[in-house]
Parts: structure tokens; C-alpha cells; sequence
């Protein structure tokens, strides 16, 4: 077609703000006017960025990375976007979905601190979301990226932020991950339909959260990953149902604060998911032990393991880190939304718990 197009590929895992500079350094010198960020979440960010720094050049990261608590009021004015490149995320797993929402996750390099970036300027142009970039994703990052979405589903759903509009995509999302993530874990490079529906959850999961946000299972996760590594959607995965336990208190010590959130009702809103997915106990707090005793069985189905320390985190390092950890998590941008606004001692309680499953 004659069209002329250069690749960059040097992203990792956790992208850096290091390996986004290297990037621009590729755009600026090509002059692109169409830029397609295709792989995982840590691909769509990475070229989020670069996208923003190839822009505006002068753009001060650590400006963006601002904390507020509503994304349309804020103190720092993000810049326009678009009018240099157009941006288009071609997602490859069913996780992220980044491809349709306004954040970005890059990791500064120098001090391990991972900085979730939120502005609807990140809003990619356009996305497309097509089963076959999918079809040879392996079973481990199938399973923690529906994990991951899951999670999304979840802190949306509970978040103090939630409305209408995002309930409806957030319990439809939960609805098809429960059916067809095992499908995908186990037939993933045959089972068309499976995969087809985990993309379109991930897909109304991050249209959710891009509009309630998330919650303190996503800023603990984020520093997890920042210092331990440990892919995202596991990170969330041996979080998530020790938040829910935590935020479903009726009487928490700090609830979280928001215009439209009058009063502590999230154990209400885990049993409108559980009731969603054909869980139903005797009570509501029967529904929620039975709802979470169900997604420890997908978890387990689709072989995410029990603990921290499961996953070759060492012990010495852990409690070295923990304290930081705990200011950072407490820090994210994520916490805000939470429904239960937590204190440093509980995030604490919880990284422990998560290390040793007691």
C-alpha cells in the first residue's frame, strides 16, 4: 500500500519512563501521524506516553502524575491530544483495557515507583478489539489478565464513584468472565468463542473503571509490581478477595468520600454481583462468603496460586519493602475511589495476609 511505518519493540513487562523516552526518540525522528500501540497493557501504556511526550515534548511526567480524587478537577491541566498523531490500541490479551480507557501505568526507573497516570487526553482514538490478536495468548497470562479484568469489574462496581451506566457494564463483564475464562484457559488457541467473550468483558471491564475507577486492590497491586514484580494480574488476583472482606465492613473505621456517596453500602453492592452471577446465601453476608468462595474457585481453576510467598517472593526482601510499599499503596491514585478509606496499619494487615495466606 505504500505506506511507511517504523516498529519499536523494546518494551518490557513494566514499562519505564526510560523506555518511553527511547521510543519518542524513534517518533521524533520519524514524524509518524498514526500511532498503533498493539500488544498487553504494558505495550498500550508505553506507547500512551510516548504519545504524550512526542506531542508536547515539554510535558512534565511528574506533573501528570498529580493525585486528585476526581479526574475532572484537578490542579494540572493535561495537554491536547491528537494533533500531531492519531492513537489506535489493538489490544492482545483480555485484561487490560487499556485500549479504552484514559490511564496509563509507567514505572520511574530510577526509584521503582509505579505512577498510574489518568487524564481523558490518554483516551486512545480509537480501538480495535479483535479476537485473533489473541488467539495464542499462553495459559498464565490468559489467566491473570481475566483475573485482572475481573478485579476491574469488581472495584468499578464497588467503587464510590460507580453510576448507572458503569454498573451495567461492570456485572455484564463479571457475568461472561465466570463463563468463559476457563474455556479460554484451557482451549485458548481453539476455543474462538471464549476468547471472543473475555475480550469483549475486558473491553466493558475497562470502560467501567475509565469512568468509576478503581480501588485500594489496584494501588496495592501497583506496588507489588513496582518492587516485587510480579505480573499485574496476579498482584490483583492474591488481593481482591481480601479487599472485598475489608471494604464489605457496614461500620468501617473511615468510609470513602465522595458527593454522591452518602453512606457505607458496598457488602450490599458484592451481594448485587453475587446475585448477578446466580449466587445467592441466606443472608448478605452469607452471599458474600459464597460469592468470594466462588472466585477463589476461578482462580483456582485457572491455576493462580494462594500466596505471595507462592510465587518466589523472598521473605527478607518482602518485610524490607513492606513499609514503603504501604505509604506508596496509600498514596495511589486508585485509593480515593475505594468505598473504605483505608489507614496504613490495615494495608498493612493485608500485605501480610496476602504473603502468608493467615
Amino acid at each position: 500500500m505504500g505506506i511507511l511505518h517504523e516498529t519499536f519493540f523494546d518494551v518490557a513487562p513494566d514499562p519505564t519512563l526510560a523506555c518511553a523516552l527511547e521510543g519518542v526518540a524513534q517518533l521524533r525522528a520519524f514524524e509518524p501521524d498514526t500511532i498503533i500501540a498493539i500488544g498487553g497493557g504494558s505495550a498500550m501504556d508505553a506507547g500512551k506516553i510516548m504519545w504524550v511526550l512526542y506531542e508536547h515534548p515539554d510535558a512534565d511526567f511528574f506533573d501528570m502524575a498529580m493525585r486528585y480524587i476526581d479526574i475532572r478537577k484537578r490542579v494540572y491541566t493535561f495537554p491536547k491530544m491528537g494533533e500531531k498523531a492519531y492513537f489506535i490500541a489493538i489490544p492482545t490479551s483480555s485484561g487490560t483495557g487499556s485500549e479504552v480507557t484514559p490511564f496509563a501505568v509507567i514505572t520511574d526507573e530510577k526509584t521503582g515507583t509505579k505512577y498510574p497516570l489518568a487524564d481523558y487526553q490518554l483516551m486512545p482514538n480509537m480501538a480495535i478489539v479483535d479476537t485473533d490478536m489473541m488467539m495464542s495468548a499462553p495459559r498464565g497470562l490468559t489467566s491473570a489478565s481475566g483475573i485482572d479484568a475481573l478485579t476491574h469489574a469488581l472495584e468499578a462496581y464497588a467503587s464510590v464513584m460507580a453510576t448507572d451506566y458503569t454498573d451495567g457494564l461492570a456485572l455484564r463483564a463479571m457475568k461472561l468472565i465466570f463463563k468463559y475464562l476457563p474455556g479460554a484457559y484451557d482451549n485458548g488457541q481453539t476455543d474462538v468463542k471464549a476468547r471472543e467473550e473475555m475480550a469483549t468483558a475486558s473491553t466493558m471491564a475497562g470502560m467501567a473503571f475509565a469512568n468509576a475507577f478503581l480501588g485500594v486492590c489496584h494501588s496495592m497491586a501497583h506496588k507489588l509490581g513496582a518492587y516485587h514484580h510480579l505480573p499485574h494480574g496476579i498482584a490483583n488476583a492474591l488481593l481482591i478477595t481480601m479487599v472485598m472482606r475489608y471494604n464489605a465492613d457496614p461500620t468501617p473505621r473511615k468510609m470513602g468520600t465522595f458527593s454522591q456517596y452518602q453512606y457505607p453500602h458496598t457488602l450490599e453492592r458484592y451481594c448485587e454481583c453475587a446475585h448477578s452471577l446466580g449466587i445467592v446465601g441466606k443472608n448478605d453476608e452469607d452471599t458474600l462468603n459464597k460469592f468470594i468462595d466462588a472466585i477463589e474457585a476461578l482462580k483456582e481453576r485457572v491455576g493462580i496460586k494462594k500466596t505471595i510467598a507462592d510465587y518466589g517472593v523472598d521473605e527478607k526482601h518482602f518485610l524490607e519493602t513492606l513499609d514503603n510499599m504501604v505509604e506508596d499503596a496509600f498514596d495511589d491514585q486508585c485509593t480515593g475511589a475505594n468505598p473504605r478509606y483505608p489507614l496504613m496499619s490495615e494495608l498493612k494487615e493485608m500485605y501480610l495476609k496476602a504473603y502468608y495466606g493467615k
